[in-house]
């Protein structure tokens, strides 16, 4: 019986070894075939595009004509994230060597295009360290002023807006039309714009010349609308655009995609969420333009300046009369605002004040040469707009701020860009930029002061013209035909 039992032990565990060694060997072999012929793939992928493994060249055929206005696209999304990029060059098979491009094949040529370095490190235009460092090689407030000109006079000569009409008896009157005073107060920004654009020559009554379609609604006005108010603003906007819908083509042809409103009040980031389709397709003018909100897509979107108006000539007050390093004034309604405060609130040469100051506030931004842009309960503050139209180089702590025309304007040099980490380290780092780069950063201020000023009677390159090139460079490029 022991004899017997060992044998059959001995033949079960010899079959079960069998088993198990071929259930092992099985896999093995099978995942080194194809670990095989994932490398050989990846290599033969590598050749055909002409990319060898320690070098990042992409070639993409495509048979569509892009212009020059739709590579710009291109190059604003490159730009976005390297500021030092400053234009597209042609060349002609002809090698590339020490630089990382981004190959596009159009028409027979190939466009060459210096890729960003990867999210989050940058180049900056303003290197810190001592007084005596000098700017890398862009110091122009322009990425490229040369086609930012170029573009700007082509806008200004074809660009036209059909405004959705309404008459003056509308029961909303005042929240479709134009004001008829001077708009003013920390949201004029979207009353300005609207103002502005009624009297500009980009309005055509003609539907079938425009290229693009102003929604005309303004959220700070529903808001402060007491058949309105805060709890009204998505259903009226939701049934607004219903009935645009239903009364005219415009919107159905192409899904809003060629339609834009403006907002610069905080309640218009919640203001489309019963027209989800107005946040997908539609073009945002807002001041709160942050990445870090789902409903905001940059490049589809657009940034526009919150700015406090301010008449008459700017106060200059020269670098050498700015006695104080850095200041900031406000209400603690944010934790960057709060641990701005706490860390600096004793210190002789940053001066900041939680709440409002008992001196004057144009007193305290003419004597200090950065003023601190703190994010509050959002993003953006008029603070950016008084820092410039005080001669003050603005000092940013808001991560996630896509700024105002940042696809024009090259914010590194004529700003601080800070992350709210640094804050224990912001003195230091401002201390760290020399003199001469600071008198450069200031002067650089003085340039774009008159992008960021709205006017009664308008000029170019004010505020309402950059906007109306940043829509310029979202409008759509295949014209409806009815």
């Amino acid at each position: 019986m022991n004899q017997r039992d060992s044998l059959i032990n001995m033949v079960v565990s010899s079959q079960w070894n069998r088993r198990f060694k071929g259930s092992f060997i099985k896999p093995t072999i099978l995942a080194f075939i194809t670990s095989t012929l994932i490398v050989f793939y990846i290599f033969s992928t590598l050749r055909l595009l002409n990319i060898h493994p320690h070098q990042t060249q992409l070639e993409i055929k495509t048979p569509l004509d892009i212009s020059s206005s739709n590579l710009r696209i291109v190059v604003q999304e490159i730009q976005k994230y390297n500021r030092s990029f400053h234009g597209v060059f042609v060349d002609h098979n002809k090698p590339i060597k020490d630089e990382e491009t981004l190959t596009l094949l159009l028409q027979n040529n190939t466009t060459i295009l210096p890729l960003p370095e990867p999210f989050p490190i940058s180049k900056p235009e303003l290197q810190v360290g001592s007084r005596d460092q000098k700017f890398v090689e862009n110091k122009d407030v322009f990425h490229d002023k040369d086609l930012f000109q170029e573009e700007y006079k082509e806008m200004n000569r074809t660009l036209k807006i059909y405004v959705y009409p309404h008459k003056i008896n509308d029961p909303f009157a005042n929240v479709l039309l134009a004001v008829d005073y001077e708009p003013a107060g920390n949201y004029a920004s979207e009353s300005y714009f609207k103002k502005s654009l009624y009297k500009s020559h980009f309005i055509t009554n003609d539907p079938k010349e425009a290229d693009l379609f102003y929604l005309p609604f303004s959220i700070a006005s529903l808001r402060n609308d007491k058949r309105v108010g805060v709890g009204g603003i998505q259903d009226f906007v939701k049934n607004y655009v219903f009935e645009i819908s239903e009364k005219y083509p415009y919107w159905n042809r192409s899904g809003g995609a060629d339609h834009f409103y403006v907002a610069c009040h905080s309640i218009g980031r919640t203001a489309m969420e019963k027209a989800i389709h107005v946040k997908l397709n539609a073009i945002q003018v807002v001041c709160s333009s942050s990445y870090f909100l789902s409903g905001y897509v940059a490049h589809k979107d657009a940034s526009i300046p919150q700015i406090w108006p301010r008449k008459g000539v700017h106060p200059i007050n020269g670098p050498s009369e700015r006695q104080k390093l850095a200041f900031f004034a406000g209400a603690m309604n944010s934790r960057v605002r709060e641990n701005l405060v706490q860390v600096w609130r004793n210190d002789s040469e940053i001066i900041v004040h939680s709440g409002r100051m008992k001196t004057p506030y144009s007193e305290a931004l003419l004597g200090s040469k950065y003023c601190i842009h703190a994010k509050g309960f959002e993003i953006n503050t008029a603070r950016i707009g008084d820092a410039l139209y005080y001669g003050c180089v603005p000092v940013i702590l808001a991560d996630h701020y896509d700024l105002p025309y940042t696809d024009i304007l090259n914010w590194e040099s004529f700003s601080v860009i800070i992350s709210s980490l640094d804050i224990p380290i912001l003195k230091k780092i401002l201390e760290e930029i020399g003199y001469d780069q600071y008198v450069e950063l200031q002067k650089n201020v003085m340039q774009v002061q008159k992008h960021f000023q709205w006017n009664s009677f308008l000029k170019d390159f004010d505020a309402f013209h950059m906007v109306m090139y940043e829509l310029w460079t979202r409008r759509s490029h295949l014209r409806q035909i009815y």
